[in-house]
């Protein structure tokens, strides 16, 4: 059997339509809401999943949210993580994969020093949109590591998650 998958060192992803293989770190990073996200797997026009790789400091957790269409797969790679989705609570731990289903409010809060994990998201109604919505808060950087931490301004993010089918709910856990 013949490996015809490309490696891909760059900044732009490959396209979606042949195989390709990323390592750690590579991708397209951007800072986005004080940790790092690294698109692995862009969805594009026509794609049926979108791939992103997280960093996240202790104390990191989205706001309580709700994917309109976008069901979300966290597999978690290194670190410990709280959940809530809907009315159950757990905590994920390197290893583990999590499922959240659209239509359920969810939040999350990294417990460990850092937590490193990767979502999976896909749609029944089209290509998902979360990796645009990813690059669309974030901050382009060519170094895969944290950002120093900056004021995050809940009306934008509230916004852009909107016009991405994701409502924001309440605030980011405690």
């Amino acid at each position: 059997m013949t490996n015809t998958a490309h490696t891909h060192t760059g900044s732009t992803l490959p396209d979606i339509s042949s195989p390709y293989v990323l390592e750690r770190d590579e991708g397209d990073h951007v800072h986005f809401l004080n940790h790092l996200a690294t698109r692995k797997i862009g969805a594009g026009e026509d794609g049926s999943m979108s791939v992103v790789e997280f960093l996240a400091p202790r104390g990191f957790g989205p706001p309580l949210h709700c994917h309109d269409h976008e069901d979300e797969v966290m597999i978690i790679l290194e670190g410990e993580i709280s959940f809530i989705s809907g009315d159950d609570e757990f905590t994920g731990r390197t290893g583990a994969t999590v499922f959240l289903p659209h239509g359920v409010p969810h939040t999350f809060q990294v417990l460990s020093e850092t937590a490193r994990y990767t979502t999976i998201n896909a749609s029944r109604s089209g290509p998902p949109v979360f990796d645009r919505m990813v690059v669309e808060l974030g901050e382009p950087t060519d170094t895969p590591e944290l950002p120093e931490p900056t004021e995050i301004d809940p009306a934008e993010v509230a916004t852009v998650l909107g016009a991405n089918g994701i409502t924001v709910l309440g605030p980011p856990p405690c």
